[in-house]
């Protein structure tokens, strides 16, 4: 998986460009919005856990303290030149989600989107999330998951390979059946796109 992403940093951002230009740039704007909502003090720190090329860091917020992973080197060599452009402040490490580098409760804000389709363990990473987590800290998350619907569940089971072994993702993953098996509460979960792309809001 890690060579996958690797191998596809160069044209990463080509590849989802239509994608950027559709819903899923307001998507990301209202997630921040809602992050910088529940920013109230400058102690607070943040994880972007998945930053991949970058792409979120231009809704970074300012004064407080910031970190980005990935596991992919290239990937947080391209989030490396935007942070620069962007001209804000952050720590960007290459780090495994199923495997952080972090004390228990260091987090106030822990922000993912579109990670989940591709954590080769999303439970396991789910858990490593929590444990990271403040007792009164929140996780915001924008993911894709599998559809309930009878029909198109199916269709996303029957295609997944294909994204699968283009560019790593799944896109029948069961996340909020993940997220309670790993223990986290869901505080809020807003459909975007009929059930298959949501804003969800967890606490410990």
């Amino acid at each position: 998986m890690k060579k996958r992403y690797d191998r596809i940093a160069p044209v990463y951002d080509s590849l989802e460009y239509l994608m950027e230009k559709g819903k899923m740039k307001d998507w990301r704007q209202k997630l921040w919005q809602k992050v910088k909502k529940k920013i109230d003090k400058e102690s607070m720190a943040l994880l972007e856990a998945g930053v991949g090329t970058g792409k979120n860091i231009a809704y970074y917020p300012n004064g407080i303290e910031i970190y980005g992973i990935d596991f992919s080197p290239k990937m947080i060599s391209k989030a490396e030149k935007k942070l620069k452009k962007q001209n804000k402040e952050a720590k960007l490490l290459e780090m495994d989600i199923q495997n952080l580098d972090f004390e228990d409760n260091y987090f106030d804000l822990i922000v993912t989107s579109c990670v989940f389709c591709s954590v080769p363990d999303p439970i396991k990473g789910l858990e490593e999330l929590k444990r990271v987590l403040k007792e009164d800290g929140r996780i915001i998350m924008l993911e894709h998951m599998r559809s309930q619907n009878k029909f198109m569940g199916k269709m996303m089971d029957l295609f997944n390979w294909v994204s699968l072994y283009t560019w790593g993702a799944n896109i029948n993953r069961r996340t909020i059946e993940n997220i309670k098996k790993a223990g986290l509460e869901p505080v809020e979960v807003n459909d975007l796109m009929s059930d298959i792309v949501k804003e969800i809001e967890l606490k410990k």
